[in-house]
């Protein structure tokens, strides 16, 4: 990195990318009484906040996806709790106007031939419209194609957005 009268050069995202993500959280879990509960407690008294979950459960055990208002922070919870956590990037996509909203991002990625392997709605609506966390197979790709398309992605910080 170099700088000149103010200039930064080579500046990206510590994990390296500089583009719109939304950090998940998974959480593996026993599957009995009060799991889920002792997570989510994990975050009280904290400025973090659960802004979308979804959970897959067997018979012996349960992962839970989380995303959180101040990941860093968040993952610090979870860390010092002693949980085990994998971590990857999900693209936060905000629902256009429409009869079928979802259609459309379907639509964008199938024709750019992206998979998509997770997605859940969030419980946040960060400029008043419903929004939608999805994990694709190609995240550069998939948003390129979005942005192309015009449908609005979303960032940590619109998570941010008091609710």
């Amino acid at each position: 990195m170099s700088t000149d009268e103010g200039n930064v050069e080579g500046l990206g995202t510590i994990r390296g990318r500089d583009y719109p993500a939304i950090h998940q959280f998974t959480v593996f879990l026993e599957n009995r009484v009060g799991q889920l509960m002792e997570v989510v407690r994990r975050f009280e008294g904290s400025k973090v906040r659960i802004v979308a979950i979804s959970i897959a459960d067997s018979a012996e055990c349960a992962f839970v996806r989380l995303l959180l208002s101040h990941p860093e922070e968040g993952r610090e919870i979870l860390e010092r709790a002693g949980l085990a956590i994998i971590e990857s990037d999900l693209i936060g996509v905000e629902l256009p106007e429409g009869p079928q909203p979802l259609l459309s991002v379907c639509t964008a990625l199938l024709q750019a031939e992206i998979n998509i392997i997770q997605a859940y709605p969030l419980m946040v609506r960060p400029h008043g419209r419903a929004a939608v966390a999805i994990m694709v197979d190609n995240i550069d790709m998939a948003l390129e194609t979005l942005s192309s398309t015009g449908v609005t992605l979303l960032t940590e910080k619109d998570l941010l957005e008091e609710w």
